[in-house]
Order: structure tokens, then C-alpha cells, then sequence
């Protein structure tokens, strides 16, 4: 391994030394102090060149920065910025831009540099990564796994949500792409679909029959040629090659239909915009799948560096039901964002996808998924019996009391149903904190962003109570980081109490609730 110094570094990049110690400063540089001497890998370097390069060509600004080794003293010249320690932006986003991170947008994630920074600052420092597990229990789209998986962490994560779970299942195994056949068949994908829907050519497949929609989900013109694309699609023989197409047409769909996501999904005609009447959608799913080529070949380069392969293992499930399947004490850092406590619709807002990669084909199928997902859904729970507490604490069980007796009139749609879906999601809260007791190795911490919410105008910080709730199974909260203020105002989920009409505005932030198993 060869170290540089900020000379060195500067004859390297071609700049003079200000340059060198400003970029270090704002931690765009991967550095590191002995002592009071900056230093710097040349791999990093080479990397960060490179990712500069590809940021350049993509439009993507993907930073890979390396944990202090040693930071003790002062730097040798003070940089213009100093480094600040803490947790960048977790908004998702930020990913936008990002190779392979930008694949899927995903509402409910959050930042490839949040998790960057996390695991910098939680996983102990070790010269074999592939050594340190690196587990995401509700992984989405994959954002934690792909950021530790690239560079060079063992993961693991479980995610409940079929879309979700897929996409992230062809980012982990990018490296079983073809991609020589793949950028073969998107340029066969441009030529003859788009000569089909010239041709006037009637599609074989047909729309999912159990999708519903309050209007037409797709126009007439955009429908024929959506179906023509999935035509295609179920004609290409390669696993991986499909695994792509699927999912660039998935992320695309919502885009050319008379649906959009405000931020939960609904008609477009709601949010005061037209109906998509024609769309280019050929051309948009090529762009999509050019840009996966793209990212799927700087990744590989990327991996191609590492010392050693990582494991990377996703189970397309429910964590409550699958986490048996890892070892106790397995666990070096846990990086994750469970659903939250709001009328969310984390399983709804991608019905669109679900139906159409087929994942799904009857509403009960969603409803078995919602049934298991993180917290439940609240119309799968609102208008049974009482639910009370799995574990004691007093004060969560008399905010409980209190949101019950709100709105009680109104039954499930008021305070007592409100007061079951808060229940059944802090019992899962018990659940999760009982798996990470388990799972986490004796010193090892989890990082679970959390924000808070109001049901029925009672807010419930849920950091803080997820934060006792583990200590009352053996863990220890060793920090609460405030990461962003949401917004103000009131919750969209006041029922009949809106935001104009709330005596109290009540601000809606996001925390990280860092825990650790005592070692």
C-alpha cells in the first residue's frame, strides 16, 4: 500500500498544495492524519480521479472518502475548511445522481453519503472489510448494502416489499450482468419496439387484471406501447439481462401514466397537473438501461480494486420471520430505516410496480404483504380488538390512553384506531430491538433514523421511545443526532385536523437513534 503526502498528492493532481489541503478540508478528498501529517492512499486517489472522471460523463457526484486512521494533534497546515464530523443529508434525494444508487427512486430511503458516514464513524476500523458484516433489515432498494458492498463490506439485508427487494437483488448482483448482451439488447430494444408501435402492431400482453386505479391508470397511446415493451421483455432469455429491463421499466412507468407521487400516489389530475396523454416511453426506458450499463461497468471497476470479494446476501422477505437465518452476534453495524409511524403507504405507493412485473396479482396479495410489513398498515389494523403493549412502559402505555381518547366517536377512523396502529408499530419496535440484542456482536452499534409523528394531533417521538424500547431489552442508546427538520406544520395524518386549522405547529424532524450492544 502506497501512502502519499499532501506534496506528493499535489504533483499528482497537477495542483498546488492549497488545493490539496481545501478539498481534504471538505472531506471531498480521502485522507487521513498521523500525527499532525495528512496522508493519503494512492489506490483512494486513483478512485476519487476516477469517480470524478465518471461524475464528469454521468452527471453524478459520488464522493468515497476513508475513516481517519489517526486524528489526534493538529493538521500540518491548517486546510481551509476543517473536516466536520457528523451525518451528512439522509434524504434519499441526494441519491439521485449516484451510480447504481440512482437505478430506483425510492421515497421511504435515505443517502448513500448519510451511509457513508456511518460507517465511518460505527464500524470499527479493520484491514479485512469483507470480515465486517454489515446488516440492513429493511433495506428497500438497497442503499446501505450497495454503499458498504462497494467498498468492500460482507451485507445483508431483508426486504419485505417485492419491487423493492428486486431492485435491490440486481444491484447486489450486478457482477452476474452480461454486459456486452445487455447493451446488445437495448439497441434491439430501440429498433424493434419502436418499429412495432410504428407498424401499428396489437400487443400479446395483456394489463395485470387485478391492478385498480380510480382513473385510467395509462393512456390508450401509452398503454399499447407499454405493453409492447413488456412483450419484449418476456421474450429475453438471460435472467440478468431481464432483471435489468424490468426494473428500468418499473422506475420509469409512473413517469409516462396519469399517476404521480405527491408525495404519496395519486392522480395527477389531484395535484392539478394533465393527464399524460402520449409518452416517449421507448425512449425513456433506454435512457434508463444506459445508464444501469453505464453504472454496472464503473461498479465493477470499482469492485475489481478490493482485496477480497464481499458476501452479499439479500432475503426477500419479513425480517421478523427470516432473521433466524443469520448467526447470533454476527453483526458488525446495523445501517436502517423501518417504516415510521404515519399513514405512509410504504407498500401502496409502489402498487404500479408490483402488478406490473407481476409480482403481485390480487389485491389480497398486497394485503398479506402489507399485513407483514414493519408496523402493519393502518386499515389492516384500526378495526380490530383493543391492542395493547407487548412490554411495560408507562409512558408510552398513557400516550396511548390519551390518543385513544381522541376523536373517540369516530371509532376506527378516529383516536381508537390510531392508538391500534401506534401499539402494533411500537410492538414491532420491541421485535426489532430483541433481533439486534441478538444479532449485534458485543460492542457492535445500529444506526436506525426514525422521525416523529402526530396521529390525531398527538405528536409521539418516536426516536426517543425506540431509544428506551431497546434499552429495555439490553441495549444501550449511546447518541440521538438530530439529521434534518422535515418541515412545519402539522402531520397530514390528523384525520379531520389539518394543518391550517391546528392551533400548534408541531415541527416534523428525522433523528439517527445510534444503539450498541455492551460489549
Amino acid at each position: 500500500m502506497k501512502l502519499l503526502t499532501v506534496k506528493d498528492a499535489a504533483r499528482l493532481l497537477e495542483v498546488d498544495m492549497r488545493t490539496v489541503y481545501r478539498l481534504v478540508g471538505r472531506r471531498e478528498l480521502p485522507a487521513f492524519k498521523v500525527g499532525r501529517q495528512w496522508r493519503m492512499r494512492l489506490s483512494d486517489i486513483e478512485s476519487w480521479i476516477e469517480d470524478k472522471v465518471r461524475a464528469r460523463e454521468t452527471g453524478a457526484v459520488y464522493r468515497v472518502r476513508q475513516a481517519p486512521l489517526f486524528d489526534s494533534g493538529q493538521a500540518e497546515e491548517a486546510p481551509a475548511q476543517q473536516a466536520k464530523s457528523g451525518l451528512r443529508d439522509s434524504a434519499f434525494s441526494e441519491n439521485n445522481g449516484l451510480p447504481v444508487h440512482r437505478w430506483a427512486p425510492w421515497i421511504a430511503g435515505f443517502s448513500a453519503m448519510f451511509v457513508e458516514d456511518a460507517l465511518e464513524h460505527y464500524l470499527p476500523a479493520s484491514e479485512d472489510h469483507s470480515r465486517q458484516m454489515v446488516l440492513d433489515p429493511f433495506a428497500g432498494v438497497g442503499t446501505t448494502l450497495v454503499t458498504a458492498l462497494l467498498r468492500g463490506h460482507s451485507v445483508c439485508g431483508f426486504e419485505i416489499n417485492p419491487y423493492a427487494a428486486e431492485a435491490c437483488k440486481l444491484k447486489l448482483g450486478l457482477g452476474e450482468v452480461p454486459v456486452e448482451r445487455l447493451e446488445e439488447r437495448i439497441e434491439n430494444f430501440r429498433a424493434s419496439v419502436t418499429e412495432a408501435i410504428l407498424a401499428g402492431k396489437a400487443p400479446d400482453s395483456r394489463p395485470p387484471a387485478g391492478f385498480r386505479t380510480r382513473g385510467p391508470f395509462f393512456s390508450p397511446s401509452v398503454a399499447r406501447k407499454v405493453l409492447l415493451v413488456k412483450d419484449y421483455i418476456l421474450s429475453l432469455k438471460d435472467e440478468w439481462v431481464r432483471r435489468c429491463f424490468r426494473l428500468a421499466f418499473a422506475s420509469e412507468m409512473v413517469g409516462f401514466s396519469n399517476y404521480s407521487y405527491e408525495p404519496s400516489l395519486c392522480r395527477r389530475t389531484t395535484a392539478g397537473k394533465d393527464d399524460v396523454v402520449d409518452a416517449a416511453v421507448v425512449a425513456a426506458i433506454a435512457r434508463k438501461l444506459s445508464s444501469i450499463l453505464a453504472d454496472i461497468r464503473w461498479a465493477r471497476r470499482r469492485l475489481s480494486r478490493l482485496e477480497a470479494v464481499p458476501k452479499a446476501d439479500l432475503y426477500a422477505g419479513d425480517f421478523f420471520k427470516l432473521n433466524g437465518r443469520l448467526a447470533d452476534g454476527s453483526v458488525d453495524l446495523v445501517v436502517t430505516s423501518p417504516p415510521y409511524v404515519n399513514n405512509y403507504h410504504y407498500i401502496r405507493n409502489s402498487r404500479p410496480q408490483v402488478y406490473w412485473l407481476d409480482l403481485v396479482s390480487t389485491p389480497g396479495d398486497l394485503k398479506n404483504v402489507e399485513s407483514g410489513s414493519f408496523g402493519k398498515f393502518w386499515q389492516t389494523v384500526r378495526g380490530g380488538p383493543r391492542i395493547e403493549l407487548a412490554f411495560q412502559m408507562a409512558k408510552l402505555e398513557r400516550a396511548l390512553d390519551f390518543l385513544r381518547g381522541r376523536n373517540a366517536e369516530k371509532g376506527q377512523y378516529g383516536g381508537p384506531g390510531w392508538a391500534n396502529y401506534a401499539a402494533t408499530y411500537f410492538n414491532d419496535c420491541g421485535r426489532f430491538a430483541q433481533a439486534l440484542s441478538r444479532l449485534l456482536k458485543p460492542g457492535a452499534r445500529a444506526v436506525v433514523v426514525l422521525g416523529n409523528s402526530i396521529l390525531q394531533g398527538v405528536e409521539l417521538k418516536t426516536d426517543q421511545l425506540f431509544g428506551e424500547i431497546c434499552e429495555l431489552h439490553g441495549l444501550t442508546v449511546t447518541e440521538i443526532r438530530l439529521l434534518r427538520k422535515k418541515r412545519t406544520g402539522t402531520s397530514i395524518i390528523q384525520s379531520s385536523v389539518r394543518a391550517n386549522a391546528a392551533s400548534e405547529k408541531t415541527s416534523l424532524y428525522e433523528t439517527a437513534v445510534v444503539v450498541a450492544r455492551p460489549a
